[in-house]
Formats: structure tokens, sequence, C-alpha cells
């Protein structure tokens, strides 16, 4: 079974695309605040990779709740200075929450998460029956 994730990116891009290409006018993409994720299945485990430069792993939150896998993150803008006038400032400092449907076969007391170079990764284990068997020979007698 599959994760699946609750995002649907389709809309948000939709809007961009009208706005920044009909009319030339540069409005943040929603899609540029929302982590690029990567989700990978292996025989033992899932693994969640969500791209998230520039954080510390105390600006993170991840909880669990009926089946639904939430990362968030939520960070205050920075005040500006009266003084500094910026011509373009993209600087961002958003919030974001990621969340995902789990498969009955993850183990839920194993899940384990750890934050390097920009990427969060979440491992997600399996439960040894849903993961794979060796094939064995069965006799004829």
């Amino acid at each position: 079974m599959n994760l699946i994730s609750k995002q649907i990116p389709f809309f948000p891009s939709l809007i961009d695309d009208f706005i920044n290409n009909d009319w030339n006018v540069k409005v943040p993409s929603l899609s540029s605040r929302i982590p690029a994720v990567n989700i990978k299945e292996l025989d033992s485990q899932f693994e969640i990779e969500l791209a998230v430069p520039g954080k510390e792993k105390n600006d993170f939150e991840i909880d669990l709740e009926d089946g639904i896998l939430s990362i968030s993150s939520t960070q205050e803008d920075k005040k500006l200075d009266d003084k500094e006038k910026f011509t373009r400032r993209e600087f961002s400092y958003n919030s974001f929450r990621r969340s995902f449907s789990l498969p009955d076969s993850v183990d839920h007391t194993k899940i384990d998460a750890n934050y390097k170079s920009g990427v969060l990764k979440v491992l997600l284990p399996k439960y040894k029956e849903a993961q794979p068997q060796p094939k064995k020979l069965i006799k004829i007698r």
C-alpha cells in the first residue's frame, strides 16, 4: 500500500500560473511555501524526505493522529528595521503543514525522524508481517 499525500497542488498552481503568466505580476508561489517531498517504499519501511533548508530540527513538529502523519513548521516573520529599504525582498520565513495518510502496514510505535543538510527524513518501519517473505520451497510427499 502506498502513502497518500493530502495536498492537492493543482488548484494553487493554476492560480499562480494565471497571475504570473497573464499579467507578469510576480506573487510568491504557493508551491514555494510548501516543501517538496520524496516518498520511497522499501521492503522494510517507507521513507519521507522533505526539502526544508535553513531550518533547525527544533523548528519542526511531527504528530500522528488517527492514521494521519502531519509534519509542520511555524516560524515568525523577522521584523525589519525601518532604516532598511529593499528594492526586492524574496527571503521567506513561512510556516507549512504537510499531512500523509499512513497505510495499516506501518508500525506507529517505531516512527523515527532526523534532520540533516536541509532534508527532514521520516522513517516509517513496516510490521514484520507486512514485509516481503523469502521464497519457501515445499516438499511433495
